[in-house]
Order: structure tokens, then sequence, then C-alpha cells
């Protein structure tokens, strides 16, 4: 939209009137892309895990720590930030996991048909890694 108004006195001079919108557009699709990696960024491991369910709710707090995730399927399987890891090496790959993102919190996500000796194991394994939080995760009914 633009109106062009001539004078007399300068024919060739004319007034826009007109809003650029380019730099919002530039900036509306800079935050869409900060905004779509950092929602990417979630505790989810992409495991099929028939995790347990319980009925009270757990305060919902607004500042969530960083925490590693390690899994548990039906048949043993053992992950940390979903990939897969065997007993022999879990110790090491938790305390890798630990300083990549810097935190001392373990969240669990077994499968709620797997043996709770093997997340006790998992726990002891954890702790001479350098863990010194732990969480279990359950879906809210």
């Amino acid at each position: 939209m633009a109106v062009n108004l001539k004078n007399d006195n300068s024919s060739e001079e004319s007034i826009i009137t007109e809003i650029n919108v380019t730099p919002f557009i530039d900036i509306m699709l800079v935050l869409l892309i900060i905004f779509m990696v950092t929602s990417s960024v979630t505790f989810q491991s992409g495991l099929e895990v028939d995790i347990p369910k319980i009925t009270s709710k757990s305060p919902e707090k607004k500042d969530q720590p960083s925490a590693v995730l390690i899994s548990v399927d039906q048949k043993g399987a053992i992950y940390v930030d979903g990939e897969p890891v065997k007993i022999e090496n879990l110790e090491e790959m938790i305390k890798s996991a630990l300083s990549k993102n810097k935190t001392d919190m373990i969240i669990f996500q077994g499968d709620k048909s797997s043996s709770l000796q093997n997340t006790l194991d998992i726990i002891d394994v954890a702790k001479k890694a350098g863990a010194q939080k732990f969480a279990i995760a359950a879906k809210e009914v």
C-alpha cells in the first residue's frame, strides 16, 4: 500500500507509507528455529517401554534439571540416553553421560515387567559412576 503524493515543485518525490515486514519475518523465523531446537531436547529415548502408572499427581516444577535417562525394556536390555549398552560398559557410559549433561541426576524408565533387581544393580553402578540423585519415570493416570 503506497501513497503517491506529487507536489507541483517536484514530480519525482513520493511518500511511501507501508510497513516493511521483511525484518519481522526474519526475526520470527529465527525464533521458530530456536523453539524447534530447544523443544526437541526432552527425556524421551524413543524406546518402546511400558512404564508403570500412578494415580497421585506430583507437583509440577517449572525448572527441570537436566538428567541422564536410563531405560530398561521388557527383555532387560539397558539403554543410556537411548543408546544400548552392555552391563560391563554401563559405568563408563553413565560417567560419560553425567559429565556430558553436567548433572548428577539419573531418571529410570523401566518396563513394568522388568526386574527390580536389575534396577537396583543399575542404581549401584550409577552411584559408583558419580550419580547422587535418582528419579523413576511413571505415567500419571
